[in-house]
């Protein structure tokens, strides 16, 4: 499968199935799952906050093979999809730090705390946020791609360590799915949940493809200015 044919069948097929799937899990969360006894209301931001946090980790692990393969092959459009995945996943770990903020406050009181998995999971953001910084700052040098393929390669690595957090470290972050001693059980939240990841699955390919265009637009566009200024040298 390449790049043009997953970007190319994203922009057909995940916009309206998104649009679907968000308009149902809004209905769910809002509607349709009951009130957790334990947490409240609060306890409905998981509905955000999971989805949110696997969808970052699959869009970090894409970053990562795309990286990989650019170092391998040089093509562009590889480096151009590692670069939309971590545009589009830093929006979603935005999210998963956000609303785990807000969650935080409610459940212990705090804003924040270096707790195992936020620790490990702030590393992943840094990580990736100086990737973005990378390309930005320093998008006139030819060696930028480079340098932010083993970034994002670097990144990806981490990704298991943050999900295993809560299995390898002492942790009072809440392990929400296959939790013996707890997390959700309602069927309705499950399906809930599932119906959610799945939203949010579809929103990352829609704003992939979205991206991934937007950046070969700008390449061609770059190459163009720069062939036309040196056509206007004077030879």
């Amino acid at each position: 499968m390449t790049v043009d044919f997953l970007e190319c069948w994203s922009l057909r097929l995940a916009p309206p199935v998104a649009v679907v799937l968000v308009l149902i899990s809004l209905f769910g969360v809002f509607a349709w799952v009951p009130t957790d006894k334990t947490l409240g209301l609060s306890q409905r931001i998981f509905y955000f906050h999971v989805p949110a946090a696997t969808s970052c980790f699959l869009a970090f692990a894409v970053a990562g093979v795309a990286s990989a393969v650019f170092l391998e092959t040089r093509a562009e459009r590889w480096d151009q999809a590692a670069h939309a995945a971590v545009s589009v996943g830093m929006v979603l770990a935005t999210i998963v730090l956000v609303t785990g903020s807000i969650w935080g406050h409610t459940a212990w009181g705090t804003w924040w705390t270096w707790d195992a998995r936020l620790t490990t999971f702030l590393v992943l953001w840094l990580v990736y946020a100086a990737y973005l910084l990378l390309r930005n700052l320093a998008r006139e040098n030819d060696m930028v791609p480079r340098y932010a393929a083993v970034l994002a390669i670097t990144g990806g690595i981490n990704v298991p360590l943050v999900m295993m957090a809560t299995r390898l470290f002492r942790t009072i972050h809440p392990q929400v799915i296959r939790n013996p001693e707890g997390g959700i059980s309602d069927p309705r939240m499950i399906a809930t949940l599932m119906l959610a990841m799945f939203a949010y699955l579809a929103l990352f390919l829609w704003l992939w493809a979205l991206r991934t265009a937007t950046l070969r637009l700008e390449f061609h566009i770059d190459r163009l200015t720069e062939d036309s200024y040196q056509r206007s040298l004077p030879s």
